[in-house]
């Protein structure tokens, strides 16, 4: 029997090879990884004594020959096949363990020249796992070396590895190479030439999105059902990052819909470098609160709409303590969100208390990947949306600018860049009305920027007093202004950018607001 070894990634390469050897493997290689065989001890057959040429052209030509391809492709079933390859001297090739150039790794440094780039794709890589998994009767295929173990029990099996262990191997091949040249066609769709000097350039400006996009998802479990009973759903990753890495500590299994509020709370608290936690119900938030601990930003957010709070699911951006837990727990929630739980067994006692609680931790620092929705047939992809505006402190030299004669207290700068974090992520249209470290009342997701004031006043009533407003988008009448006035606050943050922003100005003025303007708005659908 005899195994094709030639990888880029050299995990595990060692041991699997000399668990093959000690099978009684014959083991041909090529270039760094029979350098790598041959340093361990291990006898190795060089791909050029197979094909009879040199590895040539700085290696992108060595494994492209008949000897190779044959010796994969032949069907040991059929004479035909048999015979042309005693004719021609070739000799099955009976495993193929490959994996590919690194060419993700190359595209990530924006500094790498295009020509330097273009060296890491990969041509021979890519045939040998295509022939092998088309082989897959009588021919195993690695490209993970996750699958090196199992391969190799397999192999100790009566009557070698079964079928069902060849396919799978196959059907992960095939969903190697195809994420392998997706990669490439993503990564070259933002690549422009200039005929008159031939140069070309890579750009990663998220304002010229690709002409291709292709993600690579890969299923993490099946959920109980999407929104409604009867729509099967699946969650998935992309990434190792954000919601592909996170891990579920305890409670019940996940729905769809808890995961969506589970990130609507990720993207809120995220925006906070102070301690900031949030309870979401529908993706939308029913309070968020910064605070000195994250316990006590957890408690402001839900006693600022505690009836809502009520079965809510909770963001946090810092691991949970003692504290916290004991907070989570003392009313019901349905799941929690944070970027890690502390390793202490009280921790994880109190947590358990409420054994039905699903606690997820995750990263929230993913900035590697698109927003993107389907629609009928198509898909809508974006860049993500995040206040960096709102990042350093206002007033700023970054910040809005104030349009009111009344220019914002200190207290109400704190408040009004608070409300502004928060607002970005509710449904819109959305008015919020907030404090400076905690929300008092949301109103989201109204047809008319009018009726979300009215429908916060509704939540808030004479809390409402003395609080400051944000608004997602411009007021595109001086309605609104007037039921905030009424409502009893003192100042404004909204984008700015209406036909009529002089007259909403002007209401602000009349009503005594102080009314800063971003440029920047924030819808969110």
């Amino acid at each position: 029997m005899r195994a094709l070894l030639s990888v880029s990634d050299k995990t595990g390469l060692i041991p699997l090879a000399k668990g093959l050897a000690d099978r009684g493997w014959e083991l041909v290689s090529t270039g760094g990884t029979a350098k790598a065989l041959s340093g361990a001890g291990l006898d190795v057959i060089g791909i050029s004594e197979v094909t009879g040429f040199p590895e040539m052209m700085d290696g992108r030509v060595k494994t492209l020959h008949p000897k190779v391809h044959g010796g994969i492709l032949a069907r040991r079933h059929r004479a035909d096949d048999l015979a042309s390859m005693e004719a021609h001297g070739i000799r099955t090739i009976d495993l193929v363990v490959v994996n590919l150039y690194p060419f993700a790794k190359a595209a990530a440094n924006p500094d790498l020249p295009f020509e330097t780039l273009v060296e890491e794709i990969d041509i021979g890589g890519p045939s040998l796992v295509r022939a092998a998994a088309k082989n897959f009767h009588d021919v195993l295929v690695l490209v993970e070396p996750s699958d090196y173990d199992r391969v190799l029990q397999g192999l100790d099996a009566p009557g070698g590895p079964p079928l069902s262990l060849r396919f799978d191997l196959a059907r992960r091949a095939i969903a190697h190479t195809a994420a392998y040249d997706r990669t490439i066609a993503t990564t070259l769709a933002r690549v422009t030439v200039d005929d008159a000097s031939g140069a070309f350039s890579r750009s990663s400006e998220a304002g010229g999105m690709p002409a291709h996009w292709s993600p690579e998802l890969t299923k993490i479990r099946d959920l109980r059902y999407g929104e409604n009973p009867h729509q099967p759903a699946a969650w998935y990753r992309e990434r190792d990052s954000g919601f592909g890495g996170a891990i579920v500590h305890q409670g019940k299994e996940l729905s769809f819909t808890n995961l969506l509020d589970l990130d609507a709370a990720a993207r809120i608290v995220r925006e906070f470098s102070e301690p900031a936690a949030v309870v979401i119900k529908h993706t939308n938030p029913c309070g968020a609160a910064s605070g000195g601990s994250v316990a006590e930003a957890y408690v402001r957010a839900r006693d600022a709409d505690a009836l809502s709070a009520f079965g809510g699911i909770v963001g946090l951006n810092r691991p949970i303590d003692l504290d916290t837990a004991r907070a989570l727990t003392s009313t019901f929630i349905e799941a929690v969100i944070a970027p890690g739980v502390e390793d202490r067994d009280e921790v994880r006692a109190a947590l358990a208390v409420k054994a039905n609680l699903r606690v997820v931790t995750a990263s929230f620092d993913d900035e590697g990947g698109c927003d993107a929705r389907t629609i009928l047939g198509a898909w809508l992809v974006q860049a993500p949306d995040r206040v960096t505006e709102a990042t350093g402190e206002w007033p700023g030299a970054d910040g809005p600018r104030v349009v009111s004669r009344r220019q914002p207290s200190a207290d109400e700068w704190t408040a009004l860049r608070f409300a502004w974090r928060v607002c970005a992520h509710v449904k819109s249209n959305t008015v919020i009305f907030t404090g400076p470290d905690a929300t008092l009342a949301v109103g989201a997701g109204q047809m008319s920027r009018v009726d979300a004031v009215k429908a916060a006043v509704m939540k808030g009533a004479e809390r409402l007093r003395g609080s400051v407003v944000a608004s997602d988008a411009f007021f595109p009448f001086r309605d609104g202004i007037d039921a905030i006035a009424a409502a009893g606050a003192t100042a404004v943050v909204q984008p700015g950018g209406s036909v009529k922003d002089a007259e909403v100005i002007a209401a602000a003025d009349e009503h005594g607001l102080a009314m800063v303007m971003t440029g920047r708005r924030h819808f969110r659908h």
